[in-house]
């Protein structure tokens, strides 16, 4: 095999991070179960395999999927990557797991001999595409030092913020938040439009004050004209990661009353069946339970994202 970096699991995220490798001139043989998602990429230069084993030849092998299951399938499960009798340096997992989940995988690789780095991202598939995720990793400081070029294709910023699993605790911390922050983001625009102030300015205000940020930003199109189909991140995503936040927050001892009520929030929204939009359509449920009606505004918003 001709590349060093392999690549598993091709979702809007993994799909978008490899195209940044594969343009930063860094070759990656890919493996995704629905094949055909892997099919595009071989105009952008990628290697197609049609085995997880293809890959055990590559020195390092990033991982993106939905779950620990899911990681620990493509591992482990049968024709997993490290299940021959070759395999690679190193597994890199960007996925958003459970601490103790990733706890276990890293005993389980070490045991067969392969290095393991936890590197999870902030951002979603559109900020990944303009190269602004930040990716932060956990694991041997010089295991991050060696993949840190891959990294730094993928993205805007890499950090290290210690060994083991401290980044799968940094990435359960951060969608907590993510959820909260859009929980509250929601609440308010539905005031501001039953008070009278026009969603995309109330929307447009926020993001040029104190509070603006990347998020709010790359959010306000879609609240501004409700265009949940253009998917990011799924309610039933969101709720599993509020509930890894709940978990975490119960095993270190810590009190986290608006997460716990977003959560609620969350699972009603799950249980309202939106199972295939943007979680943002948050923003119609909120204003239903204040009686109110949304439309979209049709009103042209940038996202921040443009170069």
């Amino acid at each position: 095999m001709t590349n060093s970096i392999g690549w598993i699991g091709l979702g809007r995220m993994g799909e978008a991070m490899v195209k940044r490798l594969l343009k930063a001139g860094h070759g990656a043989s890919v493996w995704n179960r629905t094949a055909s998602k892997a099919a595009p990429l071989a105009e952008y230069g990628a290697t197609i395999v049609e085995r997880k084993l293809d890959l055990a030849a590559c020195e390092v092998v990033f991982t993106m999927v939905s779950t620990t299951d899911d990681l620990k399938e493509v591992l482990f499960g049968e024709g997993g990557l490290v299940t021959g009798a070759r395999r690679p340096q190193v597994v890199v997992d960007s996925s958003s797991i459970s601490q103790e989940g990733s706890a276990q995988i890293r005993e389980k690789l070490e045991a067969l001999g392969v290095a393991y780095l936890c590197a999870p991202v902030s951002g979603n598939a559109k900020v990944a595409k303009a190269g602004k995720l930040l990716i932060v990793a956990s694991g041997p400081k010089a295991l991050y030092e060696k993949v840190r070029p891959y990294l730094q294709a993928m993205g805007r910023k890499e950090m290290w913020v210690g060994e083991g699993e401290l980044a799968r605790i940094w990435k359960i911390a951060h969608n907590t938040m993510f959820g909260v922050v859009i929980q509250n983001l929601c609440e308010i625009t539905v005031l501001a439009e039953k008070a009278g102030i026009p969603r995309h300015v109330f929307l447009e205000s926020i993001n040029d004050s104190v509070l603006g940020s990347m998020y709010t930003r790359y959010k306000t199109p879609m609240l501004t004209n409700l265009t949940f189909d253009q998917v990011t991140f799924t309610p039933q995503l969101l709720l599993k990661d509020m509930d890894l936040g709940m978990g975490a927050a119960k095993a270190h001892g810590v009190a986290m009353p608006a997460a716990a009520a977003t959560r609620e929030s969350v699972a009603r929204l799950v249980g309202r069946g939106h199972d295939h939009i943007d979680f943002a359509v948050l923003l119609v449920e909120t204003a239903k339970d204040a009686g109110l009606e949304l439309q979209p505004e049709n009103v042209k918003m940038g996202d921040g994202l443009e170069s």
